[in-house]
């Protein structure tokens, strides 16, 4: 049909009518891949999870951390793609769980899906304005109040997703490519250099010490949380171009490709240092040493302010897309009416941009909201509003991600037996739902120490309480809604792309 240009056709649902689509065509294989890395945020990462995982978890066996964590996730991923490949949907997790496991546990998932990246985007906010007010104090001497900057991220986030997914996309290319850059510069010259002053050890990585050490539960829960978000390449499949190949390539890509430059980074950075004085410098006063003394001596002095500044700017396009990703999913939510007041509201698109505008400045207020509670409540914007809101939504995520392996084992379990396959459809779900739940125990098992500061928090304690809330909340409301209005139970999860819908 014609339609007016910059304006998104409708998309349709698996039953009659139409709805708000967003902008087709909007980003490619690489946009999509860069989305995704964006949420990984590898300086952040890498500066912020690696030394807490050497000082405390398992030691020189960090890097092993991630080599173990990326096998379990392209497990993982062998189902996410092969449902990828039948459905495109804004919603994600959201969509594929309501075509496998139902529309109640769907829409359970759906929720919770929603606010982990709810959640996500205040956490990212909260360090990327400690690692701001760090930088610009310790360069310039200059004291800006942290919440000055948390203001800006909020805004840059908001106008990212108001003018649609490319723009976030060219914004997250630059940032991406100097943050990925300083750390490669790190690894690559330290290999040069023939390894650090033990020479080169390959103790780090043998997989063996991901198991060992202070405590390997919290070494290889941090190696997972790094990997956040990697799943939202889904979310884009709408606005991307042919989305049956490039969201299963975006996926396997990013899971790969990110695993690859953890254990390369992680692992130069402690053979840089050499392994005891890497736990040691990431025990010290100033963790941080366990990439900028290397960095320093391989690299330069000047790599080290960089990389300071890089530290920023990589958290600025974690939120970013994180922004986006909870965007989507009260999009996706709301176009399909969940509740009636949303379809007009969160639900519509820009008329020009084809972005969901509205659901955007809905998660920028949500985002204020959250940090002027914790401002008011006088936590630190990083030990407490970043550390709390992580372990929060990575919970949350978590569990998710471990019902969506077992829907995909349902879905092709009573759809496309044609497509079933022993390890893609069967096997490999299934070992990565089970990975899934062993990593949400490990969550559980060492939340306290993950928290730091706030092992006593009232937030942390409330933490699986609020988790389990909602998900028995989104499941009973699908059940009233079953009951109450059958109409709208239909359409539950059911909005996806009209090439790819299911028939």
């Amino acid at each position: 049909m014609a339609v007016d240009e910059g304006v998104a056709p409708a998309a349709r649902t698996s039953e009659p009518g139409t709805v708000h689509r967003l902008k087709p065509n909007a980003v490619g294989l690489l946009g999509v891949v860069f989305m995704a890395v964006a949420t990984a945020a590898p300086i952040t990462a890498m500066t912020g999870n690696v030394p807490f995982m050497v000082s405390s978890g398992n030691g020189i066996g960090a890097p092993a951390s991630y080599l173990v964590a990326m096998v379990v996730l392209a497990i993982f991923s062998v189902g996410f793609t092969s449902m990828a490949k039948h459905i495109t949907a804004t919603g994600a997790f959201y969509g594929f769980i309501s075509h496998g496991l139902g529309r109640s546990a769907g829409l359970a998932s759906g929720l919770l899906a929603t606010f982990a990246y709810v959640v996500f985007e205040p956490a990212l906010i909260g360090i990327f304005s400690t690692f701001a007010t760090t930088t610009l104090k310790d360069q310039s001497g200059l004291d800006v109040p942290w919440w000055a900057f948390a203001v800006l991220m909020l805004a840059v986030n908001t106008m990212g997703t108001w003018f649609g997914v490319s723009v976030a996309e060219k914004l997250l290319v630059v940032l991406l490519a100097t943050e990925v850059t300083i750390l490669a510069a790190m690894a690559i010259s330290v290999a040069l250099h023939g390894g650090g002053p033990d020479g080169f050890t390959f103790g780090p990585v043998n997989p063996v010490n991901a198991f060992q050490g202070t405590s390997a539960g919290l070494g290889l829960f941090f190696a997972f949380w790094s990997w956040v978000g990697f799943e939202s390449t889904a979310m884009y499949g709408e606005e991307s171009r042919d989305p049956k190949k490039i969201i299963p390539k975006a996926t396997m890509v990013s899971v790969l490709g990110v695993g690859v430059f953890y254990v390369l980074v992680s692992w130069m950075a402690i053979t840089g240092n050499g392994e005891k004085e890497a736990v040691a410098a990431a025990s010290s006063s100033n963790p941080l040493a366990l990439f900028f003394d290397p960095t320093e001596q391989y690299v330069g002095h000047w790599a080290v302010v960089v990389m300071q500044w890089l530290m920023i700017t990589g958290s600025l396009a974690c939120g970013m897309a994180f922004h986006n990703c909870a965007a989507r999913y009260m999009y996706a939510l709301g176009r399909e009416g969940v509740l009636p007041s949303l379809k007009d509201t969160v639900g519509r698109t820009h008329a020009r941009h084809g972005s969901p505008h509205i659901a955007g400045l809905v998660q920028s207020l949500i985002s204020g909201v959250l940090l002027g509670a914790f401002w008011l409540a006088g936590k630190d914007p990083y030990t407490g509003t970043y550390v709390l809101l992580a372990i929060l939504g990575t919970m949350a995520i978590l569990v998710v991600q471990a019902v969506c392996s077992f829907a995909v084992l349902a879905y092709f379990r009573s759809h496309h037996p044609e497509s079933r396959h022993w390890f893609k459809t069967f096997t490999a779900p299934l070992l990565g739902g089970v990975a899934m739940l062993a990593v949400v125990a490990l969550l559980v098992s060492n939340m306290g120490v993950a928290a730091g500061p706030e092992s006593d928090s009232m937030v942390l304690r409330a933490t699986p309480w609020i988790v389990g809330l909602i998900s028995v909340a989104g499941f009973g409301y699908a059940q009233y809604l079953k009951r109450r209005s059958p109409e709208r139970y239909a359409l539950l999860g059911r909005t996806v792309l009209e090439e790819t819908r299911e028939r």
